[in-house]
């Protein structure tokens, strides 16, 4: 199939573009590289370096052959920084979403798969299945409800079939290929960062919350079995018009438990810093994954933290400094 992938040049983005290269598929990756990275798009995926604002420059892109699907990555994902400047989330993941699907659905795509996220849902001490309340905690997870709302009235009016993947915290790396967002978000590489000399210490933003240790707890998912959830969604829509599945592990790890899991595998100190609260942070975001499990046959294959931590502490201590 020829693929047209958003958001390419980042960390699932390129993963999923280099497993869609493996899989036989032609690949076109469209990114700003606001946040992405030139190094990681695969030699093998055509490039158009654009934004998604840039309404000629897209659908010039999008008919420039006949697509088979698009796989939407490009979004600004820092879910504590959407509590602070929520109007370039709404621009950004919002307004430019919206002009993607316009686009895709005038072009005559047929399949559409989003990048989704457990944010859409609201904080539950059980794990979260496809049917738990929504109710984002923030304006990050709020901008993915609403992509994947519009997606289902572009199903019902223009027959756009589309999958809405929510997943739960993507972490560690792939040969080659690892974690590098700037500025860094995410708990485990700012953990590592640590290890690495690069920063003082790992905070700890709220330490009393209703959990055992009194630290937020997460579902963590390596990248590798995130990206293959991405293909088998991708083939099951030419037999489905919508498909809505978590992706997680279904263990929950606290802050402090991914700490002293990193302290292990990189064999270094970790200072921690207790500091308060961070607005639109959940208690516990725990994933359900039976449904896609059942439905499409997909395992994770790599579950288990300690591996998640040490393929990204191989990709961090091998590449101190990102692509750069």
């Amino acid at each position: 199939m020829n693929i047209f992938v958003t958001g390419g040049a980042g960390y699932i983005g390129s993963a999923a573009t280099e497993a869609l290269i493996r899989a036989g598929h032609s690949v076109t990756v469209y990114d700003s590289l606001i946040t992405g990275h030139r190094a990681a798009i695969p030699a093998e995926a055509a490039f158009v370096h654009a934004d998604l604002s840039e309404i000629t420059l897209l659908w010039r892109a999008l008919t420039a052959r006949p697509y088979d699907a698009v796989m939407h990555f490009a979004a600004f994902i820092e879910a504590g920084e959407s509590m602070k400047t929520p109007g370039r989330f709404f621009w950004n993941n919002l307004a430019n979403s919206l002009t993607l699907i316009e686009a895709a659905a005038l072009a005559g795509v047929k399949r559409f798969v989003l990048s989704s996220t457990a944010a859409v849902y609201a904080s539950s001490d059980e794990p979260l299945c496809e049917d738990s309340p929504l109710e984002p905690a923030n304006v990050y997870g709020y901008t993915k409800l609403v992509i994947e709302q519009t997606l289902e009235w572009y199903r019902r009016i223009h027959g756009l079939r589309y999958a809405a993947l929510r997943y739960f915290n993507a972490a560690g790396a792939l040969p080659g290929r690892g974690e590098a967002h700037q500025p860094e978000s995410h708990l485990i590489p700012l953990v590592l960062k640590v290890a690495l000399g690069q920063r003082e210490a790992a905070y700890i933003y709220g330490v009393d919350y209703p959990t055992p240790d009194g630290t937020c707890i997460r579902d963590y998912i390596h990248i590798a079995d995130l990206v293959d959830a991405h293909l088998l969604a991708l083939d099951a829509l030419s037999d489905h018009d919508r498909l809505i599945y978590n992706l997680g592990n279904g263990n929950g790890y606290s802050v402090l438990e991914v700490i002293e899991t990193a302290r292990r595998v990189t064999g270094h100190p970790i200072p921690v810093i207790e500091a308060p609260r961070r607005p639109g942070d959940a208690p516990r975001l725990v994933a359900c994954s039976d449904k896609i499990r059942r439905e499409l046959g997909w395992t994770p294959r790599f579950p288990g933290l300690e591996q998640i931590i040490a393929s990204a502490w191989e990709w961090h201590a091998s590449h101190p400094h990102g692509y750069s």
